[in-house]
């Protein structure tokens, strides 16, 4: 095939899979006995809902699945899908021996009154319902929709399937790729395969060659020389969360320059910042959230370059903290609890009643003892750091109470 042939090529579709053994990655789904793929083969899948990061396989796991379980497929994106498509699908497959596969995307978008209309062929199976989200979509559906259905996680595809991806591609369309290019596409791609795909599509109506030059100046924003390997990406990533832990802040700083120099987004880097504000500095200083959290809102409308100098005053910030995981302790303390049948009976004066019972703290100058558990527990362990020892004292002072 030419070069004037491929470079018109659609590698996205040309290389959707057609059967779970030709899906890459996702292992834990599609492999042989996985339960994903068991209940499909024998036609047992009830209304699944997908999520995961974009470009992973979503809506080629639905479509594999429609083939599988031999059912029609209906595609529909939820920001515009329109009450009375579906209701016209309904009455097609109303009295049919086969029943349809409707996939919607963005499902976390559905509005309350389309959730309603999909419920009673849910519940009487007419159709099988797959949905699809980068986000968790158990948040935003209605409990109804929930209690019918399961969910599945898709996850990044990791670099060794990308570079399979990537050699099915050249092998296929018989293109020509250095080691530097091949690498590039893979480490710049986060876990991406249409991503990946689709600056392969762009570089081929560039140039016969492919250079790593070339996917530069398409993608300029990518991971630096010596950086680019499997794994290093998120080695930096961990570095930096250590450091920071650890209040270096001149090894902080140092990983936040390789991750910035090596193309990692400015928004990636900002939620991990968040998340550690939480997990490793907690209320020794409460303010460290809040300012993680403006400098994600701030990257994300400023972007690169000036980003760079939001994440490192953040950084800094991070390192010149105190530190505690009280807080992180103690939610996966109770969580745990919680998992191993701890379940405690509310005490009716803290249920949804007339508030018989019920002592209004404020009414007795900000404090009162009363019963808020049936069983004492006890998750939360504060430490004598920072603001937290100010926090610790103050609620060892209201158990001394009478």
């Amino acid at each position: 095939m030419n070069w004037q042939s491929h470079k018109l090529l659609d590698f996205t579709q040309l290389l959707r899979p057609k059967s779970f053994d030709e899906i890459i990655g996702q292992e834990h789904l599609v492999t042989r006995n996985a339960p994903l793929r068991t209940l499909c083969e024998k036609a047992a899948l009830g209304h699944s809902f997908f999520y995961g990061p974009a470009g992973v396989g979503k809506t080629s796991l639905a479509r594999v699945i429609a083939t599988v379980m031999d059912m029609p497929f209906y595609e529909f994106n939820a920001t515009s899908l329109k009450i009375e498509q579906l209701r016209k699908l309904f009455d097609q497959y109303k009295n049919a021996l086969q029943k349809p596969l409707i996939f919607i995307d963005e499902v976390h978008r559905l509005a309350k009154n389309q959730q309603e209309v999909l419920l009673p062929v849910m519940e009487n199976n007419t159709i099988l319902l797959i949905g699809a989200s980068t986000e968790n979509p158990f948040f935003s559906l209605t409990s109804a929709m929930r209690s019918r259905s399961m969910l599945f996680e898709l996850k990044h595809i990791s670099h060794e399937n990308l570079r399979k991806l990537l050699q099915r591609v050249i092998q296929n369309y018989e293109l020509a790729l250095d080691k530097d290019a091949k690498e590039y596409l893979v480490a710049t791609s986060g876990g991406d395969a249409r991503a990946m795909l689709k600056l392969l599509e762009f570089a081929t109506g560039v140039n016969e060659q492919i250079t790593l030059e070339t996917l530069k100046s398409l993608r300029p924003n990518a991971l630096a020389a010596g950086s680019s390997e499997a794994g290093v990406h998120y080695d930096l990533a961990s570095a930096l969360i250590k450091s920071i832990r650890g209040s270096d802040a001149d090894a902080a700083i140092y990983y936040l320059a390789r991750l910035i120099e090596g193309g990692e987004s400015a928004e990636f880097i900002a939620r991990r910042l968040v998340i550690l504000a939480s997990e490793d500095v907690g209320n020794a200083n409460p303010q460290a959230l809040t300012l993680t959290t403006s400098c994600m809102t701030s990257v994300s409308k400023i972007g690169y370059p000036e980003a760079r100098i939001i994440l490192a005053q953040a950084v800094i910030y991070l390192c010149g903290s105190p530190k505690s995981n009280a807080s992180y302790m103690a939610i996966n303390s109770a969580l745990d609890s919680v998992r191993r049948g701890n379940i405690l009976e509310i005490p009716p004066h803290l249920q949804q009643n007339d508030g018989k019972g019920y002592l209004y703290p404020h009414d007795f100058g900000g404090y009162v003892r009363q019963e808020y558990l049936t069983k004492p527990q006890h998750f939360v362990q504060l430490k004598s750091i920072g603001y937290e020892h100010k926090m610790k004292e103050w609620l060892e002072a209201l158990r001394k109470q009478s």
